[in-house]
């Protein structure tokens, strides 16, 4: 497992992004949702996220986590959000629901 800084950031940053998108749809129970994930840290005020432990899982935990909740349609609220940041992501080390 790789966890140097940039990758910490870089999927810190998809894990940002995805709750954003979710909250534009479902408003603040996104993030409260985001902060039932373990490894995952939310500070929305300051929009910051940390991620403790396996990044790659703990985002694929927040994505089925509003799937299971909201459904398919959520799911592809976070591939939309994270396509950005995504391709600075080696595809080893990107969750399996962002494929």
């Amino acid at each position: 497992m790789n966890t140097t800084p940039t990758n910490i950031n870089i999927h810190s940053q998809i894990a940002e992004k995805i709750i954003e998108g979710q909250e534009e749809i479902i408003g603040p129970l996104a993030v409260e949702q985001a902060r039932k994930v373990p490894g995952l840290s939310v500070n929305w005020e300051k929009h910051e996220v940390t991620i403790q432990g396996d990044q790659k899982q703990v985002i694929d935990q927040l994505i089925r986590r509003y799937g299971r909740i909201f459904g398919p349609a959520s799911i592809e609220v976070c591939k939309n959000a994270a396509k950005q940041i995504a391709p600075q992501v080696p595809s080893a080390q990107l969750p399996e629901a962002l494929y």
